[in-house]
């Protein structure tokens, strides 16, 4: 089953009124969801990447299984046998090293954008297995064991705002047939992985990350711009995992102000607006339009010529399938036309009807006029000669 994560944060629709009227607003939830893991991009292949330097102790081997790179730095030291041993290529400031940094702020950024199942959090190991989620807290901490329960295509996505420190000797394990390629902690600033500790999930920090002597990570180890810190570790990348991930939908906010009154036989347009991922769609959920005017569902245009004054509340909703739906309550007044706009409409039309009611006698003064023009330019003619003719 495709996991989708929700937050439930409230937003406040707009409901604007016009002049007079009354606001009326609507609430609803606004959410970033995603419908499988977060993509890595070409930062998938990577077991350590680092945005400064990788700095290995000199003690007993570490073991890395995956591509290491650091960008924009160039600085790895305790890279040499027997204290480091990998599988897989090094990309020290290298164009490979440089896009997968990109790919890497891409991801974090999509993490960090998931609205969490559950927020607030602290200690994570008091919470017993943890189906799939998104959860967030401030500086996230695990002084014990963590379970994580699910299936193949089950997806957790951790938030920690600050830091997250993981105590040493702790053990964090999926069950239920649950991927460690669908694992994910991204932290606000740095991450310290205790010593001993067995470890799942793919680390993406804004800054730093340290794993503490003989610490064993399953997934990656991954800053954004400080260092990796390694001593005596094992850090595994997972195989078969996407790279490109799951999409990220958000649910519709309507960002439009509300629209102006109008006047009945004037043309008449105001453009409802929403954010969101897919592009929404428009509908009118509540009340009456004015008389005269329809709502176009795809670019959110309400236009028309109104033709009856009068107070109209409507409602319109925003959705792209993703929940919620945003709705935004509107009451426009539509006037009556001023008496000397209904004088110049009324001239103008009692105008049209005369020239329409003499229309067949206008044929005789055209004639004569045609008549008058062609014997003007003849005269013309004949008076030009005649001066010619003396001159000779």
């Amino acid at each position: 089953m495709v996991q989708k994560f929700i937050h439930r944060g409230v937003v406040l629709l707009a409901s604007v009124a016009v002049i007079g009227v009354a606001i009326l607003p609507t609430a609803a939830y606004a959410d970033t969801t995603i419908d499988g893991p977060v993509g890595l991009g070409t930062a998938e292949t990577f077991a350590v990447l680092a945005g400064s330097t990788v700095t290995n102790a000199l003690n007993p081997t570490t073991v890395v299984t995956g591509d290491l790179g650091i960008s924009p730095g160039t600085s790895f030291t305790g890279g040499t046998v027997p204290f480091f041993i990998q599988t897989g290529t090094q990309h020290l400031a290298d164009s490979v090293a440089n896009q997968a940094k990109d790919d890497l702020t891409t991801a974090y950024n999509t993490a960090a954008s998931l609205t969490p199942t559950r927020a607030g959090l602290a200690e994570l190991s008091g919470l017993g297995p943890l189906t799939p989620g998104v959860y967030s807290g401030g500086e996230l901490s695990l002084t014990g064991d963590l379970v994580l329960d699910g299936a193949a295509e089950s997806v957790w996505v951790f938030q920690a705002a600050s830091t997250l420190t993981v105590a040493s000797d702790i053990a964090v394990t999926v069950t239920g047939g649950a991927s460690v390629c669908n694992v994910f902690w991204q932290v606000g600033t740095s991450a310290t992985i205790g010593s001993n500790a067995d470890f799942v999930g793919t680390v993406m920090a804004d800054q730093s990350i340290t794993a503490v002597t003989g610490a064993e990570v399953d997934g990656r180890l991954l800053a954004r711009t400080g260092a990796v810190t390694l001593d005596t570790n094992r850090v595994t990348r997972p195989t078969g995992c996407s790279a490109t991930g799951g999409a990220v939908t958000t649910s519709p906010t309507i960002t439009s102000a509300g629209p102006t009154a109008g006047t009945a036989g004037t043309p008449y347009s105001y453009t409802v607006t929403a954010s969101g991922t897919p592009t929404p769609t428009y509908t009118i959920t509540g009340g009456t339009l004015p008389t005269g005017l329809g709502l176009d569902a795809t670019s959110g245009v309400i236009s028309g010529t109104p033709t009856t004054p009068g107070t109209y509340t409507f409602t319109v909703t925003a959705s792209n399938g993703t929940s919620a739906d945003a709705s935004a309550t509107y009451t426009v007044v539509i006037a009556a036309p001023t008496v000397a706009a209904q004088t110049v409409a009324a001239e103008a039309v009692a105008a049209g009807e005369q020239l329409a009611e003499s229309g067949s006698d206008l044929t005789l003064p055209i004639v004569l006029g045609g008549a008058l023009l062609a014997a003007g330019a003849a005269f013309f003619f004949i008076a030009r000669g005649a001066r010619i003719a003396r001159r000779r």
